[in-house]
């Protein structure tokens, strides 16, 4: 399956930003099963790039400086992405960071009260591992609704669990955090999901990964409750929402700000 993606985030600020920089996490991940076609495109109006790299997640960086005066920035990505049927198994680990740190709680994906009382619902009685890990997928869900304005990028896994309600994030840090404390590495992965029911979307997305002896790395959507497939781009992977945000920087200046994504994921 090709998919096209085109992706707009829009600032406005409430006054003149003296100074931001930004770290754009924007390009997928090349990979057997994922390829992208005639490259990708990331346009910047109000900043400027200043350098390209990889992290040692090995995501794909682009560095955005924006100087005195603007009160807008605008970041455009556009291109194509062939995908394979995959059913969720990433497969053997690849990279710099070594699988054990994986295992390291982080201030978002630690296990606390909350986590550690989920794991212990799960009981033992399943055929694998890899059941258990679903089943706590729809264990989290039905702990933890989707919903939308009650939960922001800074609530951990615990904050969301004792909530009332959580979107991908939060449900991706709860899945990690149990995971962990249950003894397999995880991590978190952002990027791009087809919509059966719809073209025009207001946010990427975000799934969970986890490592099981023989097989790899598996994906976990909680909130849709099922692995990704062909319809899902992965983007950008870390220990937790930080390493993989989209956009995340820091600026000097403006208070406030009007942020407006604008997304079409199509076929």
């Amino acid at each position: 399956m090709r998919l096209h993606v085109d992706h707009s985030t829009h600032y406005q600020f409430d006054g003149h930003v003296a100074y931001a920089l930004q770290q754009l996490r924007l390009t997928p991940k090349e990979r057997p099963g994922q390829q992208l076609i005639h490259g990708w495109t990331i346009a910047i109006e109000g900043g400027e790039r200043q350098l390209h790299y990889t992290d040692h997640h090995g995501n794909g960086v682009d560095l955005v400086s924006v100087g005195g005066g603007v009160r807008e920035l605008t970041i455009r990505c556009t291109g194509e992405v062939e995908l394979v049927t995959w059913d969720g198994v990433i497969g053997p680990h690849r990279g710099v960071m070594p699988l054990w740190t994986f295992l390291r709680p982080t201030p978002l994906t630690r296990a606390g009260r909350g986590v550690r009382a989920l794991t212990a619902q799960l009981g033992r009685d399943f055929a694998s591992d890899i059941e258990r890990a679903h089943a706590l997928s729809v264990l989290i869900l039905s702990k933890l609704p989707w919903r939308t304005g009650v939960t922001d990028a800074e609530t951990t896994a615990e904050q969301a669990l004792a909530g009332e309600g959580g979107v991908c994030q939060d449900h991706s840090h709860i899945f990690i955090a149990a995971m962990r404390h249950l003894g397999h590495p995880a991590r978190y992965v952002s990027g791009y999901l087809m919509m059966n029911d719809r073209t025009q979307q207001d946010a990427t997305h975000a799934w969970a990964e986890a490592y099981f002896d023989h097989i790899g790395w598996i994906g976990f959507d909680v909130s849709n409750g099922h692995s990704p497939d062909q319809r899902y781009i992965r983007v950008a992977t870390g220990l937790d929402y930080r390493d993989a945000a989209p956009v995340r920087g820091m600026r000097y200046g403006a208070a406030q700000e009007n942020l407006v994504v604008q997304l079409q994921v199509q076929q």
